[in-house]
């Protein structure tokens, strides 16, 4: 027994007691741990990372695992459900059935067209605001209204002002406008405008647009503002216009939003849903892949939630491929060696700077001294 020659207080300690004071010394430094600020910060941090990961989790992910599990069956909200492996897929891929899956998604490019216009008046806009302009707040007020308002009721909005003899037309009539060619029989389920299948996704494109425009604007305008001003001041000595500062200063440093914004419209013109719904119904050949999805998955008795689960499978899988390549495109597009542009051209102003403020000292310093010498010729004069 290594132990037993062990003496403390002239008595022989066990093991037992060795090991119940190295635990007494192990739960000391713990309570002192507990209760440094160090400590503390890392409890709290485990504690509000755990609580939205879980919540993540439990609404996210865990509902998209369910999604693409049921896009394998065939079945409905009620009764039983079959499995059938990846028919469901190849229905949606190929066209099959009385539904036209890929008419829908062709759509979508409407709304993709009106994301790009919406991204370039915002742009426009911004920069326009992001300097002395007189209004600017009221302009920048009207502009972001729009995105404050609820998407159904700006549907509902539209939907009456899209209607034969409501808002639209009545301007059209003051405006000495001709709308005859607008008109078409009944027979489609919608009224007015709204009826000709070949404007009626150009002006449901134009609610979007409406709406989504401030919030593409108030992005733009936040990226701009945080450009360092030297840069507009070395480019102005450098003799640059507007162009050149919005081509040379603002894209390159403001490239990160630009895509973030690009990102967000282009899944938004994907996901279209409120002003089909809620305008048309769908009617007219204004289905959307989202609202069509809605139909399969709702229409009663003959729902198909495992075919629908399916499109909105292969909606993310496109979703996922689009950002990609519009990662891939930026890159390209605004490459830089070593990513510093922006640190460069200022850099490169700088250098600039310094030497159009030598050239005007030195031409100061030469006047200064022809004038030196005028004076004191002069005064020998005199």
């Amino acid at each position: 027994n290594p132990w037993a020659g062990t003496r403390c207080a002239g008595s022989r300690v066990s093991r037992e007691d060795i090991m119940s004071v190295t635990t007494m010394r192990r739960e000391d430094k713990f309570r002192k741990w507990r209760r440094s600020a160090s400590a503390q910060r890392t409890l709290v941090s485990f504690v509000f990372l755990t609580i939205p990961l879980i919540l993540l989790g439990l609404f996210t992910y865990y509902p998209l695992a369910k999604m693409v599990e049921y896009s394998f069956y065939n079945m409905g909200y009620l009764g039983g459900k079959t499995y059938v492996g990846l028919t469901n897929y190849i229905q949606i891929i190929r066209n099959e059935g009385l539904t036209d899956y890929w008419a829908a998604f062709r759509n979508s490019f409407y709304y993709m067209g009106g994301a790009v216009i919406q991204l370039i008046l915002a742009l426009f806009f911004a920069t326009a605001l992001s300097f002395r302009t007189k209004g600017a707040s009221i302009f920048k007020g009207f502009i972001f209204f729009p995105y404050l308002l609820c998407g159904i009721a700006v549907g509902f909005v539209f939907k009456y002002f899209f209607k034969e003899g409501m808002v639209l037309d009545t301007l059209c009539s003051v405006l000495h406008i001709n709308t005859s060619w607008v008109d078409l029989p009944e027979t489609l389920g919608v009224e007015g405008w709204l009826m000709n299948t070949k404007i009626n996704n150009i002006c449901l494109v134009f609610t979007s647009v409406w709406r989504y425009l401030g919030q593409n604007m108030v992005l733009f305008i936040g990226a701009i503002m945080s450009v360092d001003p030297n840069l507009y001041e070395a480019a102005e000595i450098d003799g640059a216009n507007q162009l050149h500062k919005f081509v040379h200063i603002i894209m390159p440093s403001i490239k990160t939003i630009i895509m973030l914004n690009l990102i967000l419209s282009i899944t938004g013109s994907l996901c279209a849903f409120e002003p089909p719904y809620v305008i048309t119904g769908g009617g007219a050949g204004t289905d959307t892949y989202f609202t069509l999805m809605n139909k399969l998955a709702h229409q009663g008795a003959s729902s198909k939630v495992g075919k629908a689960a399916a499109m909105a499978v292969i909606l993310l899988s496109i979703i996922f491929v689009v950002t990609i390549l519009q990662k891939v495109i930026f890159k390209i597009a605004f490459r830089d060696d070593n990513d510093s542009g922006i640190v460069r051209n200022k850099e490169k102003y700088d250098k600039q700077i310094a030497k159009k403020q030598e050239k005007l000292r030195a031409k100061y310093r030469v006047e200064t001294a022809d004038n030196a010498d005028q004076s004191t010729k002069g005064g020998d004069i005199q």
